[in-house]
């Protein structure tokens, strides 16, 4: 169990973390939590229904991250350029697209973080340090998702695109002060991918 995800009885998974773990996953979920944003609710009006229909922005966010976290929904960065009819046709799609759903996905990341920081704020620490994780099902979709949103972010921050960028990361030397970044990327995808078959299983 130690550093990967196993499944558990009826549904669920297991993982061992030891402190450092558990405070690196912490961190990284505030600061994500940080990123995403409050939401609309401390200027959402009294009415219920007024805040259900609130619009969200039209335009993708200026920090990059947030537009991996929120993409355009109408646009293909890795297909052929668009006409310049069809490249203006497609930001206003995107436009409508993204004022009508983007409150709502930032609701689901910050819930899904929130759940993260909650389960390891509720972790019993074992004898000789650490703790073992253990999620329902719900929950482990919570951190799966999560965990995605995380590489998705340091990712972007250490810019990568594609399988070739992770294959540079590896060779990179100790001094590099993006290691500490990679090695967490890298860690979180581990992570990630035990998940992923625990729920597959």
């Amino acid at each position: 169990m130690p550093g990967h995800f196993e499944p558990l009885p009826g549904g669920g998974a297991a993982v061992a973390l030891d402190d450092v773990e558990i405070s690196i996953i912490r961190s990284l979920a505030v600061q994500l939590l940080e990123l995403v944003g409050p939401g609309p609710g401390e200027d959402a009006p009294d009415d219920p229904l007024a805040e259900l229909f609130a619009e969200g922005p039209s335009e993708p966010p200026a920090d990059p991250v947030l537009r991996r976290l929120f993409p355009d929904a109408y646009t293909d960065p890795d297909g052929p350029p668009a006409r310049p009819q069809d490249a203006e046709e497609q930001r206003a799609y995107s436009a409508e697209f993204r004022r009508y759903t983007e409150n709502d996905l930032r609701a689901g990341k910050r819930e899904n973080a929130l759940a993260v920081v909650r389960s390891l704020d509720a972790l019993t620490p074992a004898a000789d340090g650490g703790a073992v994780l253990t999620l329902s099902g719900e929950e482990s979709r919570q951190w799966l998702s999560s965990l995605n949103d995380l590489r998705l972010a340091i990712g972007s921050r250490l810019e990568i695109t594609d399988e070739d960028d992770t294959d540079l990361l590896y060779r990179l030397p100790d001094e590099d002060p993006r290691k500490p970044m990679v090695m967490a990327y890298l860690w979180l995808g581990g992570l990630q991918e035990t998940l992923v078959s625990t729920l597959m299983s």
